[in-house]
């Protein structure tokens, strides 16, 4: 379920979604580059590892994931409940102090970052078994930190439009022009989009390419060579090279039954 943001923080978050599993079962899953970043709300019995160098890890009550470049495997076991933040791409800066990219391929503990106060957050949502409620409260969280990115405002609103050009452009991946849109250099925008989004843009272009894809190889209407015109890459061994980067598996392998949760994450 995706619920949306309240107007004043709607600039900055993509959606809230909650997930929440009838009963206790054991679950694996691939995550595959969206985009976004997330923080996640573990709000029920059930517990949550993901991989780092192929070896499984207890992922914290309060989960912050960092962009994912490549696919990343998790697992769960036992009856699960999730509230998320889903961010734009470009938004998650706006709420934490540190460079975004040092959260990249990662999932790291949200109460080492929000301190106290998320910790809190997360207490006050275990009592709370209304989701409206629960929105507020979270909703409330955020805009008491919206001040401390007022003074990068003009920036994160440059590198979100910029966002909405490449989501628009997926033919094209021409970063020089781009910057020179914006009275930028390459060098120079290339560090911005590292600082408030976690990648490069022309690897941001890369990722809504895929997605895009990906959308189209889970619908089973439309050939592989088809799909990589669409899409906007060279050829279908380019698009196939690609596919496999960011899911470990080719197009004509994929099936979205076996990756229940990839679909789920688009970006924004």
């Amino acid at each position: 379920m995706e619920i949306k943001p309240g107007e004043r923080l709607s600039p900055y978050i993509k959606c809230y979604f909650f997930f929440e599993s009838g009963t206790a079962t054991e679950m694996e899953d691939i995550v595959f580059p969206s985009g976004n970043m997330e923080v996640i709300f573990n709000l029920g019995e059930g517990t949550w590892q993901s991989a780092v160098n192929e070896v499984f890890h207890k992922t914290p009550p309060i989960e912050l994931w960092g962009q994912i470049t490549r696919p990343l495997p998790i697992r769960s076991q036992g009856k699960n409940r999730m509230l998320g933040i889903r961010f734009y791409a470009h938004s998650a800066a706006c709420f934490f102090k540190e460079e975004i990219w040092e959260f990249n391929d990662q999932v790291s503990d949200a109460r080492d970052l929000l301190g106290k106060s998320i910790s809190t957050l997360h207490e006050q949502l275990l009592e709370i078994p209304q989701l409206n409620r629960r929105i507020e409260m979270i909703e409330h969280f955020l805009l008491n930190r919206l001040p401390d990115a007022a003074k990068n405002t003009d920036r994160i609103n440059m590198i979100g439009q910029i966002v909405k050009e490449l989501q628009r452009d997926t033919l094209s991946e021409n970063i020089k022009a781009l910057a020179s849109k914006y009275d930028l250099t390459p060098r120079y925008l290339q560090k911005l989009f590292l600082q408030y989004t976690g990648v490069t843009p022309k690897f941001y272009h890369k990722i809504n390419r895929f997605q895009l894809s990906l959308k189209q190889v889970a619908k089973k209407e439309s050939s592989l060579t088809s799909i990589a015109y669409d899409c906007g890459y060279f050829d279908q061994s380019h698009f196939i090279r690609e596919f496999k980067s960011f899911t470990g598996v080719t197009p004509s392998d994929y099936n979205s039954e076996t990756f229940p949760g990839s679909i789920m994450l688009t970006n924004g």
